[in-house]
C-alpha cells in the first residue's frame, strides 16, 4: 500500500484531529469517527499513524548545534507552579546584549517541536527560554497524549504566572538587553495574548492561532503580530471582536490569516504543517522581533 499523502486526506479528518488534540473528543470516540474515512485500502491504523506527531524526522535544528549554548535551567514561579524547568538557548558568539524571547508551548507541555522552535529563534540572534508548564507534575512525559492529560490538571491562570515569571527570569539575565518578547502556539498563543495584557513593559507579542483575551485589552502596550490559520474556524471566531477592541483602544497590531491552512500549520511534526505558510509566518516573526527587541 502506498504511503498516505497530505493531499489524500479529507479536511474532515484534520477537523477531527483538531477536536481530539484539543480535548473535544476522547481517544475512543476519535477512532470511531476516524473509521468513517478508512476506505479504499486506508485503515484506521494508517490514518492514526499519519496524523500523530513525528518528532524524530522533523527537527530543523540539532539539539547539539555547535553555534548554540542550549540547555535546561530551573527558575522560580512563586505565583504559579513553583520551580519550573525550561530550555535556555542563545548563540555562542555574543558581541552585545541580546533581546529575549519566551517560547510558549501548546496544550501538551514542552515537546521536541517547541524545543526546536526555541533553538531556531536563538540561532536568529536572541536569548530564548522555553518553559515546561508540566514541571510541577514531573514535566513533559514523552508523548503528547499523556502531555495533554497532564496539562488539563493544571489551572491555566497559574500556568500564565509561570510564563510571566519566565519573562522576569530572562530580564534578569546578564546577557539580555532587557527587551523581552513572547511567541506561543495554540495554548501558547493565548498565553502570548495574555502576557501582553498583564505585562506593561512587554516589548513584543506574537500569538500563533491563539484564543483572544476578553477584557483589559486597553492595558496592552506591546505591539502585536497575530498569526491565524485560514481553516481554523474555532479560534478565528474570536478575531473580529478582538480586532474591534484593539482598534477602539488604538493598539499597534499586524494580523495575518494564512489561507487554506489548518490550526497548527507551523508545527513541523504533523501533516497539518504547511511549509510555505510556516516559513512566511516565521520570517515575519523574526523580523518583528528584530525590530522591537534590538
Amino acid at each position: 500500500m502506498k504511503p498516505l499523502r497530505k493531499e489524500d486526506i479529507r479536511q474532515e479528518v484534520f477537523d477531527l484531529y483538531d477536536k481530539y488534540a484539543h480535548n473535544k473528543l476522547q481517544r475512543r470516540e476519535f477512532i470511531e469517527k476516524l473509521s468513517l474515512y478508512a476506505v479504499g485500502g486506508v485503515t484506521v491504523a494508517s490514518l492514526m499513524s499519519f496524523l500523530m506527531p513525528n518528532y524524530k524526522d522533523t527537527l530543523l535544528v540539532r539539539p547539539d548545534d555547535p553555534e548554540l549554548d542550549s540547555g535546561f535551567i530551573t527558575y522560580n514561579s512563586p505565583k504559579g507552579g513553583g520551580e519550573i524547568r525550561g530550555l535556555l538557548s542563545r548563540p555562542k558568539a555574543i558581541s552585545e546584549k541580546l533581546g529575549g524571547i519566551v517560547i510558549v508551548h501548546e496544550n501538551r507541555g514542552l515537546n521536541p517541536y517547541v524545543e526546536d522552535t526555541a533553538r531556531r529563534a536563538a540561532l536568529a540572534g536572541f536569548i530564548t527560554l522555553a518553559p515546561d508548564a508540566l514541571s510541577p507534575l514531573g514535566g513533559y512525559p514523552g508523548n503528547d497524549d499523556e502531555g495533554r492529560a497532564m496539562q488539563r490538571q493544571r489551572d491555566r491562570n497559574e500556568m500564565l504566572e509561570d510564563f510571566i515569571a519566565a519573562y522576569d527570569y530572562l530580564k534578569g539575565r546578564e546577557e539580555c538587553n532587557g527587551k523581552i518578547g513572547v511567541v506561543g502556539f495554540c495554548f501558547g498563543g493565548w498565553i502570548s495574548n495574555m502576557m501582553a495584557v498583564r505585562i506593561p513593559d512587554l516589548a513584543a507579542s506574537v500569538p500563533f492561532y491563539g484564543s483572544q483575551p476578553k477584557e483589559d485589552i486597553d492595558k496592552i502596550n506591546a505591539p502585536l503580530l497575530l498569526q491565524y490559520a485560514g481553516l481554523d474556524e474555532r479560534v478565528n471566531a474570536g478575531w473580529p471582536d478582538y480586532e474591534k477592541a484593539l482598534k477602539a483602544a488604538g493598539k499597534a497590531y499586524q494580523a495575518y490569516i494564512y489561507p487554506d491552512v489548518n490550526h497548527g500549520f507551523h508545527n513541523t511534526s504533523t501533516p497539518r504543517y504547511d511549509k510555505a505558510a510556516a516559513e512566511l509566518a516565521w520570517k515575519r516573526t523574526i523580523e518583528f522581533f528584530q525590530k522591537h527587541l534590538s
